[in-house]
């Protein structure tokens, strides 16, 4: 076996998930989705392709119907955007992986801002390059970039610069000032940047969706952004994401996506065609769920003694610190056991995350938030 392989740590979420198996009174927050099914029509659609029997392989790059319904749902968005740009993926992190499968070659360095999501920092090194970690700063619960530090670590022996805004877990967004800023240095270095943006459209405060790269770059620009269907439609079990590249890395993204899963299932993309349909009207309104259970659960952390938390500007966590709690695997999993509650350990995104959990806040029962709190308070006072 590769050593790259041999040295990736388990998932410390399965680990602690592991430790509440088995328990009916469990209150499980620790994944990132919410318990809402996905939306009846996507499920309806699905089903119907199925019973039409579009069992088949389709096209590596998606159905053309399905890319094309992506460019206008990204162009209503960004500004136009051509569908020759789109590649559609088996899931956001294959969409991910195949960025840098593209991109990156062994001893290449890339730059990625964390802590985030292990999977992103994982891809690269799996690959044989050479992950520099810069880390966001917390101050009073709020997470911010050091722009002048990832900047220095930028240099044209850069070969990507990795960036997921916003945030999992911290809810960090980056601003459109410092999106332009990066734009402009990486064009200067002759950086690539892979954008994972699947949480763009979960932002609090009435704007229609986080800034993106997308908004400013140019089509030809070295920008690979990310996206996927699992959080803004409820379509985590479904695994449908899609790419958005320069136009002279379509044939690329085929080729990849034919050596790693050869196309996305017909009746998930019939989904996913139904999903975009409703997206104007389904999309707002869960944002609004999903910010009031944000409101009512940042509330209830800030009202515990010991507890360090700001409301995250977009995605689906609250990211918050307990005073004197600073192994939080093991605060993670004597939660499971000794109350029941089910919470991702900070340390599951990299050292930078240690002595803080990540609480998903995306439920259909904001009841359930309120129970968790108590379990929580109950835990802090043993």
């Amino acid at each position: 076996m590769r050593d790259a392989i041999q040295a990736l740590p388990g998932s410390k979420i399965r680990e602690v998930a592991n430790a509440g198996l088995g328990r009916s009174d469990l209150l499980a927050f620790w994944f990132g989705e919410s318990d809402e099914v996905t939306p009846q029509a996507v499920r309806d659609a699905a089903a119907e392709s199925l019973q039409r029997g579009e069992t088949f392989y389709s096209h590596n790059l998606g159905l053309p119907e399905l890319r094309e319904a992506i460019a206008a749902y990204a162009s209503a968005l960004h500004g136009a955007m051509d569908v020759d740009r789109i590649a559609v993926t088996s899931s956001g992190v294959s969409a991910l992986m195949l960025a840098m499968q593209m991109l990156v070659d062994p001893g290449d360095e890339v730059v990625a801002v964390v802590p985030v999501w292990p999977n992103l920092s994982a891809q690269p090194a799996i690959l044989g390059g050479c992950v520099t970690r810069v880390a966001l700063r917390p101050r009073s619960g709020a997470w911010t970039l050091d722009l002048d530090e990832l900047l220095a670590r930028v240099t044209a022996q850069t070969r990507v610069l990795l960036v997921n805004a916003p945030n999992n877990p911290t809810g960090w967004t980056l601003s459109r000032a410092e999106q332009q800023v990066l734009l402009e240095h990486c064009r200067r270095t002759g950086t690539w940047i892979v954008a994972d943006e699947v949480y763009e459209r979960l932002v609090f405060g009435g704007a229609r969706c986080a800034p993106s790269f997308s908004d400013i770059a140019t089509p030809d620009d070295r920008l690979v952004v990310a996206h996927s269907f699992s959080k803004s439609f409820l379509m985590t079990g479904w695994r449908l994401g899609w790419l958005v590249l320069p136009r002279d890395h379509l044939d690329a993204a085929g080729k990849l996506i034919e050596f790693n899963s050869s196309c996305a299932p017909v009746f998930v993309q019939r989904g996913a065609l139904a999903a975009l349909a409703i997206a104007d009207t389904f999309v707002p309104a869960l944002v609004t769920r999903l910010g009031a259970g944000r409101d009512r659960l940042v509330a209830g952390l800030q009202a515990l003694p010991g507890v360090t938390v700001a409301a995250p500007p977009g995605g689906l966590y609250a990211f918050f610190r307990v005073d004197g709690e600073d192994d939080s695997l093991a605060f993670a999993r004597r939660l499971v056991v000794e109350q029941g509650l089910g919470l991702a350990p900070g340390a599951a995104f990299g050292p930078e995350g240690e002595g803080w959990l990540r609480w998903c806040f995306a439920t259909r029962d904001p009841g359930r938030l309120d129970v968790g709190l108590q379990r929580l308070a109950a835990g802090l006072r043993l």
